[in-house]
């Protein structure tokens, strides 16, 4: 019996050494958040198959005055795939190959690291399964950047307990975000950047704003506005105020963050009575611990200048999202 027991401890160790050499010999992996390897003949790339990868990966963001990918797309053949090429943290492998797949792996080359490989007898199987599994991949891909975002937001933390405080929110972001104005149940946080500002906003409203018919955009956009006029003004307050701008129509969907029911908007603002404005991204959410509902909001002023990465930082903090019991007091 002893000898058993010295067996399987034996074999425990064993195992816990190979799964630590395994993890301790896989670099880290490296690339700027929304960029996307793809791994793919240069013919392949060239003809109708790489068409069918851009059609999907390389699809405008929603909500964005302008057109910006979805991923910033770097192509490479598979002969060039080696080394530090294969550092990626997103890696979409795609080859013709006898067999036909489609599987998306973790880790494979370096750490953290989400690798999708398709893989088809012909370039119509090819497009097929880009059709079938896009989506999928690239939910994944967006959910690991997200991810690696909230990760680096650790490098330096903003530790102001306000929010948490007298709302009992939390938001895990960046030391370089202030709180630049605070009044009752709002709250504005700031950070400057080189050619404007990237902004969150947190309030709450009663359970009862919480939209839930088919008029939901008209009731949005009216709650936008009527906050928007209280407390975003522009150079005069008399008649400039940030407002849902009107010539874009926003996007709308059902969302979930951290297990809280939610409401996603995206769109874009614009000041009332002048020239200004840029993107959005709202969330409405359903509080059961304070029965009420809690309205996020990220938005960029950065004129000129792309924004696509901005908003999706902004969108990282807003998911790290944290209720707790509001203090009464």
């Amino acid at each position: 019996m002893k000898k058993i027991l010295v067996l399987i401890t034996l074999g425990v160790l064993i195992f816990s050494c190979q799964e630590k050499d395994s993890k301790r010999v896989l670099p880290n992996s490296v690339g700027a958040i929304n960029t996307l390897s793809v791994v793919i003949d240069n013919n392949l790339w060239n003809g109708k198959v790489g068409d069918e990868i851009r059609d999907h990966f390389a699809a405008p963001v929603d909500g964005l005055p302008w057109e910006e990918p979805l991923f910033t797309i770097h192509q490479m053949p598979p002969e060039v795939f080696t080394d530090f090429a294969r550092n990626s943290r997103n890696i979409l492998y795609v080859a013709q190959d006898s067999s036909n797949v489609a599987a998306i792996k973790d880790d494979v080359y370096a750490r953290p690291q989400k690798v999708a490989f398709i893989k088809g007898s012909t370039a119509e199987s090819l497009i097929e399964a880009i059709k079938a599994n896009s989506d999928e991949i690239i939910s994944t891909f967006k959910k690991h950047d997200i991810k690696e975002t909230q990760n680096r937001f650790k490098l330096s933390l903003n530790k102001e307990n306000e929010l948490k405080n007298k709302l009992g929110v939390s938001l895990t972001m960046p030391s370089v975000y202030k709180i630049v104005k605070e009044d009752h149940n709002f709250f504005w946080i700031e950070r400057q950047i080189p050619k404007g500002t990237m902004n969150i906003i947190v309030y709450e409203m009663p359970k009862d704003y919480y939209p839930t018919d088919s008029t939901r955009v008209d009731q949005i956009i009216k709650m936008r506005d009527s906050i928007g006029k209280k407390y975003v003004p522009g150079r005069n307050p008399e008649t400039m105020w940030m407002v849902t701008e009107k010539a874009y129509a926003p996007y709308i969907f059902d969302s979930n963050i951290n297990g809280y029911e939610a409401i996603e908007t995206k769109g874009m603002w614009e000041v009332k009575n002048f020239f200004m404005a840029g993107p959005f991204i709202n969330y409405i959410v359903k509080d059961p611990i304070n029965d009420r509902t809690l309205v996020l909001e990220g938005f960029t002023f950065a004129p000129s200048t792309d924004k696509r990465d901005y908003m999706f930082q902004l969108e990282s903090i807003l998911k790290t999202l944290r209720i707790e019991k509001k203090n009464t007091i």
